[in-house]
């Protein structure tokens, strides 16, 4: 199974998940996946070169799903994030990590989070809880991802533009006392 298109995106911090999701039940939303860990691996060059150009490579495995995907340079407009995405599915992430590898690419970062995920007519909805807090992600045509986050009760001026990579990289930077990890895991 594979997917190629544009993805377009809000994302937005919230204190807790659950007013989020008694107003998805209420707009008639549909849960497509109940919460589940979500472990991803960057990888790139030793040059970082697919860094350097704005662009991923992450191998993601979500309860029993494996994928493989690329993601070109993000657009923005306003808080609403725009990229290319192919996606994979694939059979095993640690063979695909072999070959890759094999290849001359290597895990630069990984990054944890648990994931719930909800349907509302063409968008899609995510509640994501990770090491630095919760966010919700609202995925679809970029002209009613603002109307969608009114919708649930959450304010698209507070959409956040970077990834949660960035993001993570940015709290590390801001507080160097707490001595986060590189990597965006769950203590153990």
């Amino acid at each position: 199974m594979s997917a190629a298109g544009v993805e377009t995106e809000l994302k937005l911090p919230v204190g807790d998940h659950e007013p989020v999701r008694c107003a998805l039940a209420a707009l008639g939303a549909v849960r497509t996946d109940t919460l589940a860990r979500e472990v991803n691996l960057l990888l790139d060059g030793p040059e970082r070169r697919l860094a350097a150009a704005g662009c991923v490579l992450r191998l993601r495995r979500y309860g029993d799903r494996h994928l493989l995907t690329f993601k070109g340079p993000a657009s923005f407009v306003g808080a609403v994030k725009s990229r290319v995405e192919h996606e994979l599915e694939i059979g095993d992430v640690e063979l695909m990590r072999r070959v890759l590898e094999a290849i001359g690419l290597e895990v630069v970062m990984r990054y944890d989070k648990d994931r719930e995920a909800w349907r509302l007519d063409e968008l899609a909805i995510v509640l994501d809880r990770t090491p630095m807090g919760d966010f919700v992600e609202i995925e679809g045509p970029a002209g009613r991802l603002e109307a969608a986050a009114r919708a649930l009760g959450l304010d698209p001026e507070a959409a956040v533009r970077g990834s949660y990579v960035s993001l993570w990289q940015e709290l590390r930077s801001a507080h160097p006392e707490r001595a986060l990890p590189a990597d965006m895991v769950f203590p153990e």
